[in-house]
């Protein structure tokens, strides 16, 4: 049996699946947050890879699950493609079980259910069969008990740049969903086909969906149109808007072809201080929700 991993040995992320076997029956259930958006390159990926990130650094246990079939969540975060030998294409199809898929990360406490292009193909060959929505939701039931369980508290759901199967799947399964908003002209129009849908989901597969929040992305200070566009989101979304905004920043943009989250890649750049500062307010909406 191999050593387990140190603190002061690097954490190989192809190799290692869990720090230990567990079994928790009564474990709690993680809260499950969707990060959705039909529109590329609002940075959805970016904000689930370093979110997570910075949920880990504050000390919850998170697991991200890659539903783009794109597979970049997995890339930035430094799981090569060799090494996803079971992914959540085999977990919605029911070949494998979700912890089969789940890989440590270089970064402690932060896991990922790795993607495939396998995922293309998946509404070909579960459209037909009745559960076809609730794959993920079903999945997500066992994660927290039996055998080589694990102690997840947060699942982030990185979604593609469709309102497809996979998105739908998420929603199903989500609590709330995050939504990505860059800061560019069309942006209010793409909500609100998104929040069309949500509210289709909540209606007939998931009446407890909500939106946790709306956090603005790539804002660029010396441009008048993304001041705009904040202060037209806001007026139209008021309070779901998060007073965090990600600023457009080349930290952000470099790290994940080192395979790093921006808050390991540099951690003292805007970028990651705005990743932190948007953890801290995400968790302080969780409390007021679990008062509630």
């Amino acid at each position: 049996m191999a050593d387990t991993p140190t603190t002061e040995q690097p954490i190989d992320p192809q190799v290692v699946l869990f720090e230990k076997e567990t079994v928790r029956p009564d474990a709690p259930r993680p809260r499950v947050l969707a990060i959705a958006n039909q529109k590329g390159g609002v940075g959805k990926t970016t904000t689930a890879i370093n979110l997570g990130t910075a949920l880990a650094a504050i000390s919850e246990h998170v697991l991200i699950v890659d539903l783009d079939p794109q597979g970049n969540a997995s890339t930035g975060l430094g799981i090569e493609r060799k090494s996803r030998r079971t992914s959540t294409y085999d977990v919605l199809t029911g070949l494998a079980p979700l912890r089969d898929a789940v890989l440590q990360t270089a970064v402690p406490r932060l896991y990922i259910a790795p993607s495939t292009l396998d995922l293309t193909g998946l509404e070909l060959e579960i459209g037909q069969q009745r559960d076809r929505a609730f794959r993920l939701r079903n999945s997500l039931r066992q994660l927290n008990s039996g055998v080589r369980a694990h102690d997840f508290t947060y699942v982030l759901v990185d979604c593609p740049p469709s309102l497809n199967l996979l998105t739908v799947n998420a929603m199903a399964a989500a609590d709330s969903i995050l939504v990505p908003l860059q800061c560019e002209f069309f942006a209010l129009e793409g909500l609100s086909q998104l929040l069309k849908t949500v509210e289709q989901v909540k209606s007939t597969l998931n009446p407890t969906l909500s939106i946790h929040g709306i956090v603005l992305t790539m804002y660029d200070s010396r441009n008048n149109l993304s001041s705009q566009v904040v202060a037209d989101v806001r007026q139209f979304m008021g309070n779901k808007v998060y007073d965090t905004i990600i600023p457009r920043n080349v930290r952000i943009s470099e790290a994940p072809s080192y395979g790093k989250p921006v808050l390991v890649y540099d951690l003292k750049c805007v970028g990651s201080e705005a990743y932190l500062r948007l953890a801290t307010e995400i968790i302080q909406r969780e409390k007021t929700v679990k008062a509630g």
